[in-house]
């Protein structure tokens, strides 16, 4: 699995012109599944983020976890960050195919749930417009083939 985690004072995501989901202080989660990811990496990959300190401490130190400020989580699927990128038109083999992918998005958003965070989410395969105010900035790449 691969996730762009951006750190934001508040991100939602509209679905034919709706408000589908939106969160205050937290991350936004650009989530990507490979045709190899099982539970077990979701629940890897949903830990580490859970525990990522990169929110600042009372000395303006990069120092607190998602929880320790009470943020929250926008998931937003993102096959994309699986593109074959050797030529001008990006390919998509590489992503996991809906009936792997839905049910491993939905497994990572019940992790985060499971450890007491609030979950807004896009829909998968759904045309959406993402917005979020970035904090710092601070955008992380997580790639469970490296952790």
């Amino acid at each position: 699995m691969k996730a762009v985690v951006t750190r934001v004072k508040s991100a939602a995501v509209t679905i034919e012109g709706k408000i589908n989901g939106s969160i205050g202080q937290g991350f936004l989660v650009l989530l990507g599944v490979g045709p190899d990811d099982n539970e077990e990496v979701s629940s890897r990959l949903a830990d580490k983020i859970c525990n990522c300190r990169v929110f600042s401490d009372e000395n303006g130190k990069m120092n607190l976890s998602v929880g320790q400020v009470n943020g929250e989580f926008l998931v937003v699927s993102q096959f994309t960050l699986y593109a074959d990128l050797k030529s001008r038109r990006p390919g998509f083999n590489k992503a996991a195919k809906p009936d792997l992918a839905i049910p491993l998005y939905e497994h990572f958003m019940d992790c985060l749930r499971n450890n007491g965070f609030k979950v807004e989410h896009g829909e998968f395969g759904a045309d959406m417009q993402v917005e979020s105010v970035n904090d710092g900035p601070v955008t992380l790449l997580f790639d469970t083939d490296n952790l």
